[in-house]
């Protein structure tokens, strides 16, 4: 059967030689340029997570992401809001690669991952080998969960740590109910995707994105596919991740989650960052209109 759309993104990463990646090197250390942002390596102490710098994406003739830059240090949780259409959900993309950036650069734990053009001056992302380590970084979390379907929960969150990181299954086995049991959806195990309702399954796939041990985890809007009695037991969990300290970027609709839970909030208009600051700024104290006519409209 076979697997969901966006299985580029999400471990396992099957599509790629597995074997070639762990014998030739899956550490970010490895042949990896160490970067100083411009805007410091360190705030208040805490190393930088991820950097993203100067993003641009266009599909065609349309200009998407317009210079985009947003440092997550470690802890922190960002959270990106903004009108459909945005950039949100492109620019998230964008950082770990299912949608080539056509410039800008991209720091996750020191390792620079290269974007360069071709002769005809189209963007060419970084080789296999090493967006194939960024996304073993990068725990990654679809509105629309990406469960395979032929496996049970179990089955779907083991996977990444057999097939990507080589452990063993005993292992594996052991990894996985933890972290399902961390999210709440042990009992669940051997269920598969199709006997669950939406919020277990967005669990299921915060467990599987935790199984592997991720630097920073992406959520893209992980509950606007649920029905509204199921998004509280989602943004539990996520907000139970933030009080561990992991490091979050989140875009979302949940103006509440984004208030009370992040530590930095992100207005994206047309492309680009239209405000930003700490939660009390941004929602008590906006500068601008556009983003103080956002909220008017969804608070």
């Amino acid at each position: 059967m076979a697997a969901p759309a966006d299985v580029a993104a999400i471990a396992p990463q099957l599509p790629l030689d597995k074997t070639r990646v762990l014998q030739e090197g899956v550490s970010a250390s490895e042949g990896a340029q160490k970067i100083t942002s411009k805007e410091g390596q360190r705030l208040n102490d805490r190393p930088a997570a991820l950097i993203a710098e100067d993003i641009y994406k266009s599909f065609g003739t349309l200009e998407v992401l317009k210079g985009v830059s947003v440092t997550a240090h470690e802890g922190d949780v960002i959270s990106i809001i903004g009108s459909s259409g945005s950039g949100k959900s492109t620019f998230l993309r964008c950082i770990n690669f299912l949608n080539t950036p056509d410039s800008g650069r991209i720091v996750l734990d020191g390792e620079e991952v290269i974007v360069r053009s071709d002769r005809k001056g189209r963007a060419i992302g970084a080789d296999a080998r090493q967006i194939q380590r960024l996304r073993m970084q990068l725990g990654f979390v679809f509105q629309s969960f990406n469960l395979w379907s032929h496996m049970t929960v179990l089955g779907n969150v083991m996977e990444g740590p057999v097939q990507v990181l080589g452990i063993d299954k005993e292992t594996a086995r052991k990894d996985a109910m933890a972290v399902l049991a961390e999210v709440g959806i042990a009992e669940k195990h051997d269920a598969y995707p199709s006997q669950l309702s939406g919020g277990q399954q967005q669990r299921v796939a915060i467990a599987r994105a935790l199984a592997m041990k991720p630097k920073v985890l992406l959520f893209d809007e992980p509950t606007s596919a649920l029905d509204p009695e199921l998004v509280g037991e989602v943004l539990r969990v996520m907000r139970h991740l933030a009080e561990q300290g992991r490091t979050m970027i989140v875009v979302t609709h949940e103006m509440g989650f984004a208030r009370e839970v992040s530590n930095k909030v992100i207005f994206l208009h047309d492309g680009k960052v239209e405000e930003e600051g700490p939660p009390a700024d941004v929602f008590g104290n906006p500068k601008s209109e556009r983003c103080k006519a956002f909220l008017a409209s969804t608070l």
